[in-house]
């Protein structure tokens, strides 16, 4: 390989994923201040208080992830049906979506109401911290529609080119939140004290507002979808086949990493307290660190899409070496980034001493992490999803997390106890391997896919 064949000099091309990556990005960072913002409003009650949130969201996490699941599984088909101009195929991967996604925000409503203490449990065994965190889910159960609606539309107008209507209303929502927080955390112009519970109500208020304004646009005023709320029932039966090929993997894929991640959290929580603790303030610092790559790994996905919607495989191959190139690059920029901000966002708690000890560690641990996942997340969740190479990824995900990270993480963490930052580094092991696989992945050149148009489809 030559250095030249990691760039492209089609100067469109960058301002192209910029366009679509730095809105998204930006809508990111405000996402994570609303989590930082959390996270920092609840810890100056309690310690206690803030582990409980931390390992409640968790299991909204697991909710958080398979919706993401269903919305870009749904996003590799948009932008290519988008690319090839296929519109009828186009809302019928839409209606596919909504369906899945409520189905899955009904199932998880239903498990939270009925099993609330069962499911903190599975996180930790302490007795103050289950309490709180059952306050916190109890709260928490309606908002499951209301995030999974805002959140798989929101991705469906970013593969048409809608990208500031998602980031002016996060920026609308980071306010409501912070505000609401403050009313209802703190028991602030006349509302009661809540504590926990006041936070999960804000993020509750806050997921209402961005349902509003997300769904309310694409429903009632996007054309480049022309998608209505009639259309829900429409049928689709012909593109099943199609949507079940590509887009299912996707959600198999990010919904087994969601049990995985989960496990990691379930290792963490047996970890005591304090470790706990120190996670959640690091978690923030990672997510503020690499939006950026996430903005980059959504934009590859659609511009991929894209390119192999208008037919040209060459091209896409070589914008996938681009891709990779600016993965690694804002993967330094990321590590850079966590090492600098990481004694800033520690000292905006108020933490014992032996937590702040582990948190530096582990900010240290990330740091170093990130650098691999930013290369992997822009080649796995971008380029080779947008290729339509889903099954293979679902396998090469939940191979490295299930056979590599989680057993040595059980292994770091509860068999020798080793340090915070090898605790971490054994846990998240997973990043760095899939960022050496997907570089042969996308060498072989196997993860280009062909999609089959509505057209093609109705003459099967």
């Amino acid at each position: 390989m030559k250095l030249s064949d990691f760039y492209v000099k089609d100067t469109s091309f960058y301002k192209r994923v910029a366009t679509i990556a730095v809105p998204i990005a930006l809508q990111g960072l405000i996402t994570s201040g609303v989590n930082a913002m959390d996270s920092v409003m609840i810890g100056a009650v309690s310690e206690t208080q803030l582990s409980a949130v931390s390992l409640a969201n968790q299991f909204i996490n697991i909710f958080h992830i398979f919706c993401m699941g269903i919305g870009m599984g749904a996003s590799v088909l948009v932008s290519r049906y988008y690319g090839m101009g296929d519109r009828p195929a186009l809302k019928k991967t839409v209606t596919i979506m909504l369906r899945l996604c409520l189905a899955m925000a009904t199932l998880f409503c239903v498990g939270t109401v009925l099993f609330p203490e069962q499911i903190m449990k599975i996180y930790t065994t302490e007795l103050p911290i289950i309490e709180y965190g059952i306050s916190y889910l109890n709260y928490s159960i309606i908002s499951y529609f209301f995030l999974g609606l805002s959140l798989t539309c929101t991705i469906v107008l970013r593969n048409v080119g809608q990208v500031h209507i998602p980031l002016l209303t996060s920026i609308g929502a980071f306010f409501v939140n912070v505000g609401a927080n403050y009313v209802f955390i703190y028991g602030k112009l006349g509302a009661p004290r809540m504590e926990e519970a006041g936070a999960a109500v804000g993020t509750l208020i806050a997921r209402v507002f961005e349902f509003a304004i997300i769904c309310g646009y694409m429903f009632l005023k996007d054309k480049n979808i022309g998608y209505r709320i009639k259309d829900i029932l429409s049928p689709v039966g012909d593109l099943w086949r199609e949507y079940i090929r590509i887009s299912i993997p996707v959600l198999v894929s990010d919904g087994i990493l969601a049990l995985g991640n989960n496990s990691v959290a379930m290792i963490i929580g047996r970890l005591g307290e304090s470790f706990v603790a120190a996670n959640a303030v690091t978690a923030v610092t990672q997510q503020l660190s690499s939006v950026m790559i996430q903005g980059f790994s959504q934009a590859g996905a659609i511009v991929t899409g894209y390119t192999l919607g208008e037919g040209d495989k060459d091209k896409a191959w070589r914008q996938g070496y681009a891709f990779l190139s600016i993965g690694f690059v804002f993967g330094l920029i990321a590590a850079g980034i966590c090492l600098l901000i990481s004694e800033p966002m520690i000292s905006f708690y108020e933490l014992s001493d032996e937590t702040r000890l582990l948190a530096r560690q582990l900010m240290l641990s990330i740091s170093v992490i990130i650098v691999f996942q930013a290369t992997n997340s822009i080649m796995t969740k971008g380029v080779l999803r947008g290729g339509g190479d889903t099954k293979v990824l679902m396998l090469a995900d939940n191979i490295f997390l299930w056979v590599a990270s989680i057993p040595l993480g059980i292994l770091a963490g509860l068999v020798f106890h080793l340090p915070a930052f090898w605790i971490y580094f054994a846990l998240k092991i997973d990043q760095v391997l899939k960022a050496v696989w997907c570089v042969i992945r996308l060498k072989s050149g196997k993860w280009i896919k062909k999609i089959r148009s509505e057209s093609e489809i109705s003459q099967k």
